[in-house]
């Protein structure tokens, strides 16, 4: 207590303003109606208030109650207003939180404790007040918050014969097995601290005798030693006579303050106002002054604390480096701040916050050292659950089969990677996090990935994307990668989870089907001689009886003949009867592929072998793996290809052009062609070595002028087949037609007389089947120039007639004659006048 003349005197607030200007932390003083008068200059300073503020020199009178509003946040008006009332009514100490704003217009959250300063007659002469910063503890709740769930609160039941039920979390508070009975009265005293068990009994005989609610805190000790506070809140059951409450472990939380001088009351009042541990030291490092509460939670006079490096209050694994970091300050005279444990006088430890800061007079000296110590030990060890909970997260997702990284706000600054991801990408966590977003992405998938980004900022919401992903080889693979947004209180978007699944396998089996799909495609689409083999003469007999022989075998198979004989259709006939009939037939014509692209067609390449080269490619080997691959025209080959093939048909594996990895394939091949390959090797066309590989199995295919007796056979399916698409029906064939075919050569063998019947259908108008007889001019010898003219104008009628026959009798356009013939539009439309050609026959009839 002060007494009234003291504080009518000009100098107790002097005394008092300058007590709170040396204190490291914002400290303030108002009317006994509240209205405020001095904030310290460290408050001062920090809200911006000019130099000439009535607040800086306690000048300023006649202000409201609540005068302190705005400098608070608009949103804790309200509750500020409501604390500060209930202080100011009824007279008693206060506490409340809210935010404060600095000189740059932002805020900053305080923790705010008001003690009243009485005089000695109970008269209020002032409200001191201290300020402590938490706004770290403020970010730290949303962090928090999960380990708030695991605060340790306990229920029982209890009457006057014992307790009745305690829960699973009250054991474990205790330090005990959950599986035990509830303890007995006399079982739960032995759990009671010593010091506290007389005071316990009290408690618990009021309780019984009044029935009355209750609320006390004591202290128990574990069976292994240790030593815990465990508050009991409780009442009267609503039913019977028993009474119901909770234990809860808690840890006082006191705010502390720096050192105030020993030596002024009105500091000592001050300091022993609030709640905080300060103390005060002398220049040399001498313990000068500690207030009522560190005496208070170390169970120690002044005197006894002196000696703190002998007085076991530091952790003794703290005490070496408290030690330095002191001594250092005392040599250097620099301001520290550290983090260790001071045992309480209980026994029990718990974390500080040391803030060490110096006192200079106006030449720069030391005059002493404030030490405020802030008791964090509920934030510290929820902030090592977090952590630990932290740890195990991490091995959770360095174990998980999926690369994981967190990537953070909307410009996806990166974080975190799972050990998966790191192993993949061949690097560290470091170098990862200095590598641009997208980096690791394959190039051809970048915009898309950039496209998916964009949306997704504005939206906000998760999508998943198929990528490619950079191995830390160089190498690719497909990957499902999830991208998840989380948010915070507010909204918005703080991280990024993406989770990437591998599909590698899946897409490449999925490519694998479409380029098979493709070639089948190409295949099914392709116009065949006929859809099967027609005929029973003595050649055909002969050559079928080969192929049925041959068939149940995976020997090499080497069909020749000329061009028309039907020798790919043999080839189909062949796999169709092995045992690969159930895999793919892959054709290639050799002659039509380009020879600088006939290797990458056949074995495939990779990524950039070559200028075009923009994406990995399988080849027709790879797509017969299994199954079959006809090579047609096969003495059209390089040198070069024919000497890469020899290696596939002797190793039975390829490798992609630009590649360094062979591939095994499993492959039958039947080879053919039209030309005389045993010329070809003699005349050096065609390796020697190659053939001999090729003509395991020689299969001449017999020309039609060898097979005449099948020509009426023939005829007949031919019309059959293209009288059905063209709609028309024929009674019979004309013999002078019929007699004419037979004794036609056909240099063009079957195909030929295919196109020769369809072109008739197309042109006759009768039931009865009739030929032109100009289209089958027999093949003669040129004996002069005339005749070479003539020929080679019929055989120029042929083709034309042949090519306005597929387009329907159209000249033009893309499906056009021209186009097909390759020849500008004026210049067919001359040479269809000039040999006298009747385009409207071709044009398909009007539905």
């Amino acid at each position: 207590m002060i007494s009234p003349a003291l504080v009518m005197n000009d100098s107790f607030e002097a005394r008092l303003q300058a007590t709170l200007n040396v204190i490291p932390a914002n400290t303030w003083y108002a009317a006994p109606n509240g209205a405020l008068i001095f904030v310290n200059q460290r408050a001062a300073d920090f809200m911006g208030l000019p130099a000439d503020h009535p607040l800086r020199f306690g000048t300023g009178t006649g202000a409201a109650w609540d005068s302190h509003l705005p400098l608070l946040h608009p949103d804790d008006h309200d509750t500020s207003r409501r604390a500060w009332s209930n202080c100011l009514r009824t007279g008693s100490a206060g506490e409340d939180t809210f935010r404060v704003r600095d000189a740059q217009g932002g805020y900053r959250w305080r923790i705010s404790r008001a003690e009243p300063l009485r005089a000695n007659d109970g008269t209020l002469l002032y409200w001191i007040g201290i300020n402590f910063d938490i706004q770290e503890l403020k970010q730290a709740e949303f962090c928090l918050a999960e380990a708030q769930r695991l605060a340790h609160i306990g229920s029982w039941a209890f009457d006057a014969t014992g307790f009745e039920y305690w829960s699973s979390e009250l054991f474990q508070i205790h330090g005990l097995s959950p599986s035990r009975k509830a303890p007995s009265i006399r079982e739960y005293m032995a759990l009671v601290h010593p010091e506290d068990r007389e005071f316990v009994a009290r408690e618990i005989e009021k309780m019984l005798t009044g029935h009355t609610a209750f609320d006390f805190t004591k202290r128990i000790v574990r069976p292994d030693d240790t030593v815990r506070h465990v508050r009991c809140v409780g009442g009267p059951g609503l039913n019977g006579p028993g009474y119901v409450g909770t234990g809860i472990d808690v840890t006082e939380q006191e705010e502390l303050t720096q050192a105030l001088r020993k030596s002024e009351e009105a500091l000592r009042l001050v300091v022993n106002g609030v709640g905080a541990l300060v103390t005060t030291y002398t220049a040399d490092g001498e313990l000068e002054f500690v207030n009522q509460q560190v005496l208070d939670f170390f169970g120690m006079t002044l005197e006894e604390l002196k000696d703190w490096r002998n007085n076991d209050n530091i952790h003794p694994d703290d005490l070496s480096r408290v030690v330095a970091c002191w001594t250092h300050a005392l040599s250097t005279g620099h301001p520290y701040d550290d983090v260790h444990r001071y045992r309480r006088a209980d026994g029990a430890y718990r974390w500080f916050s040391s803030c060490g800061r110096p006192s200079r007079d106006s030449a720069g000296r030391i005059l002493r050292w404030y030490v405020l110590l802030t008791d964090i030990d509920e934030s510290h060890k929820a902030k090592e659950k977090l952590e630990e909970q932290e740890k195990e997260l991490r091995q959770v997702l360095d174990l998980a089969p999926q690369l994981v990284s967190v990537n953070e706000g909307p410009e996806q600054k990166r974080l975190y990677a799972n050990r998966g991801l790191l192993d993949y990408l061949g690097t560290t966590l470091d170098e990862w996090r200095q590598r641009s977003a997208g980096s690791d992405a394959h190039p051809d998938d970048l915009k898309r990935l950039s496209a998916y980004i964009a949306r997704s900022r504005s939206a906000g919401s998760p999508f998943e994307m198929e990528t490619r992903i950079r191995k830390g080889d160089g190498s690719y693979r497909w990957f499902l990668s999830r991208f998840n947004p989380m948010r915070d209180d507010k909204g918005n978007i703080r991280r990024w989870y993406v989770a990437n699944t591998d599909i590698d396998d899946r897409k490449r089996t999925e490519e694998r089907l479409q380029e098979e799909n493709v070639a089948l495609r190409e295949e099914i689409d392709k116009t065949s001689m006929f859809e099967e083999i027609v005929g029973s003469s003595p050649a055909l007999i002969a050559a079928l009886s080969r192929v049925s022989k041959v068939a149940g075998s995976d020997s090499t198979v080497l069909i020749t003949g000329e061009t028309g004989t039907g020798k790919e259709l043999i080839a189909r006939a062949i796999h169709r009867r092995s045992n690969r009939s159930a895999n793919a037939f892959v054709a290639v014509n050799c002659a039509a592929i380009p020879r600088d692209l006939i290797a990458s067609e056949l074995f495939g390449h990779e990524r950039g072998a070559f200028t075009g080269a923009v994406e990995r490619r399988v080849g027709r080997f790879e797509l017969a793996n299994g199954g079959t691959i006809f090579l047609d025209e096969l003495a059209e080959l390089s040198p070069e290809t024919q000497a890469t093939l020899l290696r596939v048909l002797q190793e039975r594996e390829i490798e992609h052009i630009g590649g360094t990895k062979s591939i095994p394939v499993d492959v039958r091949v039947i080879a053919a062609t039209n030309r005389n390959l045993t010329e070809a090797v003699a005349g050096g066309t065609f390796r020697e070595d190659l053939f001999y590989r090729l003509n395991v199995f020689p299969l001449e295919m017999p020309p039609l002028r060898d097979r005449k007796q099948d020509i009426p056979v023939l005829v007949e399916y031919f019309i059959h087949r293209y009288a059905a698409k063209a709609h028309k029906a024929f009674r019979r064939v004309s013999k002078k037609t019929l007699s004419r075919l037979q004794a036609y050569p056909w240099p063009g063998n079957v195909r030929e007389l295919q196109n020769v019947i369809e072109r008739s259908v197309i042109v006759s108008d009768t039931e009865e089947f009739v030929v032109d007889g100009s289209w089958l001019t027999p093949v003669r010898k040129l004996d002069s120039a005339g005749a070479l003219t003539s020929r080679l104008s019929a055989y120029e009628k042929a083709l034309i007639e042949e090519a306005l026959l597929a387009s329907g009798g159209q000249v033009f356009g893309p499906t056009g004659a021209a186009a097909r013939l390759r020849l500008p539009r004026t210049t067919l439309e001359s040479r269809i006048r000039a040999l006298r050609i009747n385009k409207r026959r071709f044009r398909p009839p009007p539905d």
